[in-house]
């Protein structure tokens, strides 16, 4: 249980880490105050293809007026401030690396041809129970 909380909180920092370090824009528009198109990575339509009616002489807002629509871009700025860390290899380290690379691989390396040398030997006779016949029983 407690492995599950751990993998469910790596989970989010690293997400909150992505989503904290990424920038993306949001492009809106609006028509009579109401949400028409929404682009995330591109430009959103505007309402021009739509047919303004002509015949109604109110000035009441309707789709295709310059007047009533409106873009509204919504800008997520990303954070470029973050530590970096620098690993230096000297000496010392590409020796410990290496042997520690050697041993690891060399480690399983050959389990499968270690022979047992007394398989083909049968387990001694035991004629009678040594420790029954002199009342020798652990506890």
């Amino acid at each position: 249980m407690k492995s599950f909380f751990h993998k469910i909180l790596a989970f989010t920092l690293s997400f909150a880490v992505l989503f904290s370090t990424t920038a993306f824009a949001a492009d809106m528009h609006f028509c009579c105050d109401k949400l028409v198109d929404l682009a995330v990575f591109g430009k959103a339509k505007t309402c021009m293809d739509k047919k303004q009616d002509i015949e109604t002489p109110s000035k009441k807002c309707s789709f295709g007026q310059m007047d009533c629509c409106n873009n509204q871009t919504l800008v997520k700025q990303g954070d470029h401030n973050l530590k970096t860390v620098s690993f230096e290899l000297d000496a010392n380290n590409i020796v410990f690396l290496q042997t520690f690379f050697y041993t690891y691989i060399n480690l399983f390396e050959g389990l499968e041809l270690k022979t047992v040398p007394f398989i083909n030997y049968d387990p001694p006779w035991i004629e009678r129970d040594i420790l029954a016949l002199h009342e020798t029983y652990l506890i």
